[in-house]
């Protein structure tokens, strides 16, 4: 209790305490002088008095009371809204974040659709409808779930795949629900044809955008159907599992399906969000003979669905905006890791061919000092740049002289120089294979390296759990591929041996001791000249220990493949 209202309650109970004493006091000296004289007016008195004082000590207690007790309408509902304002207020900032990241992509189309992702959930953030999607299989009873909900024929109905082409949206009024509602009618997923896998990206995409799910089957959950929804409930999506078509199974076979639904999605939708319905029954024959169409049986799902938006409108509202503007986010990140990624590409490629202009003119007489020679530390800078670290020269020759050092340490220069020259023998003559490789396996190992570096500066200068070493043995085991090879042997012939071979060739006849670069008109003489350092007279490399992985992993599937 707050310190000031601590003192009024003493104050006050000392002072009513002391008129307490006070007046049975004067009471009693009043009602004996009355008392001789009129009795009757004496005890009406007191009662007066003694009614009088226990007004003062209600009114007392009662205004005390009123100014410490919390008030509950608006406290409760400041504390039912806190959560979702917790999470839209961090989904604003999420939006501000993606405005400042698409700064960064060049790409104006791309640029332009986020601006409008954002621009939309900005709005949703203000308008704040709940927005329910039903999903499903093409032809499970979408539509005349939304039919029996709404009251009226509001999509086509047909036993074929198909029937809807494209995302409907309606108004959906539900009791005691003050907010709008709107339910969306989904293309059927699992459909063949082109046609039918476009219908399920629109039906995916609309799904993942959803406030609650109508996910709708007509039987037990196939492998087909439980992946998705499996893969929207792992995303956070609030998901209602509906039994759909009831009214063509016993009750046997009804209860056997709902035990089966849930024992299957235990994990992730509990047993009461999933629901028994019959949104479009088949005629049955009456008595009379004649055929009666029963109204749809919908009251299971219409009581949850009332509960539900209830109970977790808001939060539904709030955690939708959230994951909508954080999948946006990563959107943004991936365009510009991609955007990046060709900017280092084109960086990497650049160097390749500088690195081995240089060792085409001026042969190592050691092949493990290819290593050295390859690593640009130039080329490390411009990448980190890249990826917005701003390196120093220094920084720049001390990765490049530690990445040369693990190549030759795990092995790579030499494993390089054998696989070009096996590549190379079915594609020219041997005495050029020998001038040539060295220069070839240059620009292999330049591209090693710097494929390297960008993974490590796209983990923020950090090269992970493995190390160095580990992020350079799957470099070399993804630039092992015979596709990869033949077409860098390609490109490195037609940009590399062939403008270099007729110099060799005529300094074997001339007898010249170093060709002549003016004569190279691909390749840049000032970056050759500057890119080649002084060779160390001796080199000692310390053991690096070698990765216990020895290939390169598979990239394992995400869950949100969305």
């Amino acid at each position: 209790m707050p310190l000031p209202r601590l003192i009024t309650l003493i104050v006050g109970l000392s002072l009513i305490l002391g008129l307490v004493i006070w007046l049975i006091n004067a009471i009693f000296r009043l009602y004996f002088q009355v008392s001789w004289t009129a009795p009757f007016l004496a005890n009406l008195l007191v009662l007066l008095i003694i009614g009088l004082l226990g007004l003062l000590i209600y009114a007392f207690f009662y205004y005390f009371n009123l100014s410490t007790r919390p008030k509950s309408g608006k406290k409760s509902g400041r504390r039912n809204i806190k959560l979702p304002d917790q999470k839209t207020e961090t989904a604003a900032a999420n939006l501000q974040a993606v405005r400042r990241q698409v700064q960064q992509i060049q790409d104006k189309v791309a640029q332009e659709a986020l601006l409008r992702k954002s621009q939309a959930i900005q709005e949703s953030l203000h308008r704040g409808n709940l927005q329910i999607v039903v999903f499903g299989t093409g032809s499970a009873g979408k539509t005349s779930l939304v039919n029996a909900l709404i009251g009226e024929m509001v999509g086509a109905v047909a036993a074929t795949m198909g029937t809807t082409q494209i995302g409907e949206t309606y108004h959906l009024p539900l009791p005691g629900l003050s907010r709008e509602i709107l339910i969306t009618d989904t293309p059927g997923i699992l459909e063949a044809g082109i046609a039918g896998t476009e219908r399920e990206t629109l039906a995916r995409q609309l799904a993942t955008e959803a406030d609650l799910l109508l996910f709708v089957v007509d039987n037990d959950l196939r492998q087909s159907e439980y992946e998705p929804l499996q893969a929207l409930a792992a995303i956070g999506k609030r998901s209602l599992l509906i039994f759909n078509k009831t009214d063509l199974y016993a009750d046997e076979d009804q209860e056997i399906i709902l035990k089966t639904l849930a024992r299957r999605v235990q994990s992730f939708i509990p047993a009461n969000d999933i629901l028994a319905i019959a949104a479009n029954p088949q005629p049955v024959k009456i008595a009379s003979g004649l055929m009666v169409k029963p109204d749809p049986e919908i009251t299971p799902l219409v009581k949850r669905l009332v509960a539900v938006l209830r109970a977790e409108g808001e939060d539904l509202i709030a955690d939708n905006i959230l994951l909508q503007s954080q999948r946006l986010g990563e959107e943004a990140r991936q365009l510009i890791d991609q955007q990046r990624r060709r900017e280092a590409d084109k960086i990497i490629e650049r160097y390749q061919w500088i690195g081995a202009g240089v060792i085409a003119v001026t042969p190592l007489p050691v092949v493990d000092i290819l290593a050295t020679a390859a690593v640009n530390a130039q080329m490390v800078v411009e990448i980190g740049q890249v990826y917005g670290c701003e390196l120093n020269s220094d920084r720049g020759k001390e990765l490049a002289f530690s990445l040369g050092k693990t190549l030759v340490s795990l092995g790579v220069v030499r494993g390089a120089v054998e696989l070009l020259a096996k590549v190379l023998q079915t594609q020219m003559a041997t005495y050029v294979i020998g001038k040539a490789i060295q220069a070839i396996t240059a620009a292999y190992l330049t591209r090693i390296a710097g494929k390297s570096f960008v993974e490590y500066f796209r983990a923020d200068q950090d090269w992970g759990d493995g190390g160095m070493t580990e992020v350079v043995q799957k470099q070399f085991q993804l630039s092992r591929r015979d596709e990869f090879i033949k077409a860098f042997v390609k490109d490195a012939i037609a940009k590399v041996v062939q403008p270099f071979n007729e110099i060799w060739e005529e300094a074997e006849t001339e007898g010249e001791p170093l060709p002549d670069l003016s004569r190279l008109p691909q390749i840049k003489v000032e970056l050759i000249t500057d890119q080649m350092p002084e060779p160390p007279a001796e080199i000692e490399y310390e053991p690096v220990p070698k990765s216990r992985y020895s290939d390169w992993e598979k990239p394992k599937k995400y869950l949100d493949d969305w």
